[in-house]
């Protein structure tokens, strides 16, 4: 079957080649690729600044249908459409595997980086891996399960966003889409910043009744500040717009070291908190909020394209157009 394969370093390294069909084991599924969304780890990992190992089929954001199964007493699954935690392994036997944490686990191996993962017709998972989804209004709503799980780690386990909470969320792309949503369903008062080119994006979130700005925050300001850039600039904003004894919490990766005003955390005793990935916990919460019509997702999914438009799709991605564009793998570019 054919898949994005990242062979080599940088994008250079990246080919739209063919893969083994994969077959499930015990304890697991093969499930037929609907759409993965493009990430901005996705973007990381074409670019060698998040870990991965070579040669693997990337992306990681999986909505897709159960096609077959390992055991007998997973046939339940069968014809299933679902979401899929991106943890294809763990140690389980480390202290933050014992405790619920897989994400952290040194031992830790997703699909997509160290597994084989969604860009591709197939994809093979444990079926532990799986969440069944909700009635969603968009086809595609589902891709975005994985993102908002990611966001749910991060503002709701455990929660950072108490009612009436003045919020700043630093970048309009889909995280900081997503961490609006959640921190405004959590009661927060929120404003969702990004720069003045970031305009059709901002107008999305407007359309869902968040706040937006394209102004630098107002410096001591806000409760809490969600920084969902992965810039220096967008996190020293965001310090900056805390007030004191403010909650700044970190979903941006910046993939190289920056430099930011450290001391400000000090001067205004910032707690400061992230959340890594997802975790079965985080999975959960997202599957409610989208349950309960809390996110609304439809709006997001702003192209989707065929595995052959892969390249030109990373390349927008990079450069910050639209919101989530999606691969249907088993579509074919229109000639």
């Amino acid at each position: 079957m054919r898949a994005v394969i990242k062979r080599g370093p940088g994008v250079e390294g990246i080919e739209i080649g063919e893969v083994e069909v994969p077959t499930a084991g015990a304890g697991q599924v093969v499930v037929d690729v609907l759409a993965t969304g493009i990430c901005g780890t996705d973007v990381h990992i074409a670019h060698d600044e998040y870990a991965h190992e070579r040669p693997v089929v990337m992306g990681h954001e999986v909505l897709g249908v159960v096609s077959s199964v390992g055991s007998d007493e997973d046939a339940g699954w069968l014809g299933a459409e679902v979401a899929i935690e991106t943890y294809f392994s763990a140690c389980e036997v480390c202290d933050m595997c014992r405790c619920g944490r897989r994400n952290l686990c040194r031992d830790r191996r997703s699909i997509g980086s160290f597994r084989n993962g969604g860009f591709a017709e197939k994809l093979l998972v444990p079926v532990i891996n799986l969440h069944r989804l909700p009635d969603m209004p968009g086809e595609l709503d589902g891709v975005l399960s994985e993102p908002l799980a990611c966001i749910a780690q991060c503002l709701l386990d455990p929660p950072v966003v108490q009612p009436g909470d003045r919020v700043l969320v630093t970048g309009p792309g889909a995280m900081g889409q997503l961490a609006a949503q959640v921190a405004k369903a959590s009661g927060g008062l929120v404003t969702l910043a990004g720069l003045p080119t970031d305009a059709e994006r901002l107008a999305v979130a407007a359309d869902l009744g968040v706040a937006i700005t394209t102004e630098p925050p107002t410096e001591d300001a806000f409760d809490v500040v969600v920084e969902c850039s992965g810039s220096a600039s967008g996190a020293a904003g965001a310090l900056r717009a805390a007030r004191r004894g403010a909650r700044y919490v970190q979903v941006g990766i910046f993939g190289r070291d920056v430099m930011l005003p450290f001391d400000i955390l000090l001067y205004k005793e910032l707690t400061v908190t992230s959340g890594f990935a997802s975790t079965p916990s985080s999975w959960r919460s997202a599957m409610r909020l989208i349950e309960a019509g809390d996110v609304i997702l439809t709006p997001l999914i702003t192209k989707q394209v065929p595995l052959d438009s892969f390249f030109d799709a990373l390349d927008a991605a990079a450069r910050g157009e639209g919101l989530k564009t999606v691969i249907t793998p088993r579509q074919t570019r229109v000639r």
